[in-house]
């Protein structure tokens, strides 16, 4: 089965498509678009990667609504959505003979932001700064596992209030039909993952 592609600078004309400017209630600051990401560099400039597919754009809407609904002084703040393969490519290759190559997924097989039905995501809280999670976005170490993060919590090598954010982040992203992973608190897939790759169109 062959998988539809797309060229990003074809992303806005498709209907498949939305700008996150079209998307209520939302900040945006995307990491990997500044040099404040694991590699160091911008890696989006000049093409614009402020898109996700419109499944998970709508899914997004209902994670901002319960927020609001929750959390009125609240909002969520997209670290990264679209990430386009040659992007995906230029990371892996960045990771090469490290022992962080786990982290990454292995462009041929396609990162699920590849398909813009992935987000790296957090929250800001009142006071205009991010919530305090432990550890921030891009933090390739053990304290970003939600995984462990009861025995990082035993360990103290994070708190109760950075676990507190941390659930209330996934409860606002779960209940709208984002599956979180073991290794980053911060991403969220949109729908199975196999489904994904298996019927969404990748944009290269």
């Amino acid at each position: 089965m062959s998988v539809a592609i797309l060229q990003l600078e074809a992303v806005g004309s498709d209907p498949q498509f939305r700008h996150l400017n079209s998307i209520a209630g939302i900040a945006v600051d995307l990491r990997y678009a500044t040099p404040d990401n694991f590699v160091g560099r911008d890696l989006y400039s000049p093409i614009d990667c402020a898109w996700l597919h419109r499944d998970a754009a709508a899914a997004l809407e209902q994670a901002v609504a319960w927020l609001a609904a929750h959390r009125p002084d609240h909002h969520l703040l997209v670290l990264d959505a679209l990430r386009p393969q040659r992007v995906q490519q230029q990371l892996w290759d960045a990771l090469q003979g490290t022992e962080l190559l786990g982290y990454i997924a292995e462009p041929s097989r396609g990162s699920i932001h590849s398909f813009g039905m992935a987000l790296d995501i957090t929250i800001v809280g009142p006071d205009g700064q991010e919530l305090d999670m432990g550890t921030g976005f891009d933090d390739l170490s053990e304290r970003s596992h939600p995984a462990l993060e009861l025995s990082l919590l035993e360990k103290g090598e994070i708190t109760e209030k950075h676990v507190a954010h941390r659930r209330l982040l996934r409860e606002a992203m779960f209940q709208a039909g984002f599956f979180g992973i073991n290794s980053e608190w911060w991403h969220f897939d949109c729908g199975d993952r196999v489904l994904v790759r298996q019927t969404y169109t990748r944009v290269l």
